[in-house]
C-alpha cells in the first residue's frame, strides 16, 4: 500500500519555516519509506490542511500518517488534528495521527547539542557546571503545554549550574523575569536557548528584540544566544518514533 506522511505545522510567512520543513520531509520521505512525505500549515499562509490532505490524494495515497508538528500539546494543535480528522473523513482516506513531538527525550538531546554548538564556536572552556542556562519557550493558555515544556527543562537540570525557563507571550514569568531570576546569581555565563522549532519571527526579531531590551539593565554575565532547534537528525527522529507508534498498532485493511 502507497502511504504519505503530513506534517502540519502552525504556519509563518519567513521563508525560513519552509525551508527548515522542506528538509525535515525529504528526510523523512527516504528513511521512513514513504511514498509522498509533504507538509501544511494550520493557518497564516497556504498550503492549508485541505491542500495538503488533497496533495496526497492526487499521489494516489492508500493512507496518510499525520504528524502535527508542535512541541506542546494546546489549543493549536488540537484544531489542526480536528480539521485534519473532518477532512479525511469526509474524503473517506484513511489517516493515522501521531503524537506530537512532546514528551521525547530526543529534544532533551537537542537543547544539549545546541549548547555545545555554541560553546564550539565561542572557544569556550567551561564545565557545564559553570554555566547558567535560560531556555525561552513560546508559552500556551493550555496548562498541558506548560507540563510539557516542564519535562524538557527538568531533564536538563543536573547538568549545568543553573536552569530556568521563561515565555516569549501569554504566560509567565516572562523574559524580563527570566533574566532578573538569572542575573541574581554569582556572576558568570548565561546561555539563552530559544525553544521554538523554527526560524520564524520569534525567533528572527522578537525574542532578540526583548532581550536587547532587557540585558541593557545588567552588566555583570556574559549572555549568549544559542541556534533554534531547527531541522536536523534529532527532529527526523523523533518524527519517525512517532509515526512507527502508530503504524506498528494499527492494521490497515
Amino acid at each position: 500500500m502507497r502511504k504519505a506522511m503530513l506534517v502540519i505545522d502552525r504556519g509563518s510567512r519567513e521563508p525560513e519555516v519552509r525551508d527548515e520543513l522542506k528538509v525535515i520531509c525529504d528526510v523523512v520521505k527516504a528513511k521512513g519509506g514513504y511514498d509522498l512525505s509533504t507538509y501544511c500549515f494550520l493557518e497564516v499562509i497556504p498550503p492549508y490542511i485541505e491542500e495538503g490532505i488533497h496533495h496526497c490524494l492526487t499521489n494516489n495515497i492508500d493512507y496518510i500518517v499525520v504528524m502535527p508538528y508542535f512541541l506542546y500539546p494546546g489549543m493549536k494543535l488540537k484544531e489542526s488534528v480536528k480539521q485534519c480528522a473532518k477532512i479525511c473523513h469526509n474524503i473517506k482516506i484513511k489517516v493515522l495521527f501521531t503524537k506530537p513531538l512532546s514528551y521525547h527525550a530526543i529534544l532533551q538531546r537537542l537543547v544539549f547539542k545546541r549548547i555545545n554548538q555554541l560553546k564550539s564556536k565561542m572557544n569556550f572552556e567551561l564545565h557545564n557546571k559553570d554555566c547558567d542556562v535560560l531556555v525561552i519557550g513560546h508559552g500556551s493558555s493550555d496548562k498541558a503545554a506548560r507540563t510539557a515544556f516542564e519535562f524538557t527543562i527538568n531533564g536538563l537540570i543536573p547538568y549545568y549550574k543553573s536552569v530556568n525557563y521563561c515565555f516569549l507571550e501569554l504566560e509567565k514569568p516572562d523574559i524580563a523575569e527570566g533574566i532578573k531570576k538569572v542575573m541574581n546569581v554569582k556572576p558568570g555565563h548565561l546561555i539563552v536557548v530559544p525553544y521554538f522549532l523554527h526560524e520564524g519571527a520569534h525567533v528572527k526579531r522578537d525574542i532578540n528584540s526583548e532581550l536587547q531590551l532587557v540585558l541593557a539593565k545588567y552588566s555583570h554575565k556574559e549572555v549568549f544566544l544559542t541556534k533554534h532547534l531547527g531541522a536536523g537528525d534529532e527532529l527526523v527522529e523523533v518524527v519517525l518514533d512517532r509515526a512507527k507508534e502508530v503504524e506498528s498498532r494499527i492494521v490497515i485493511s
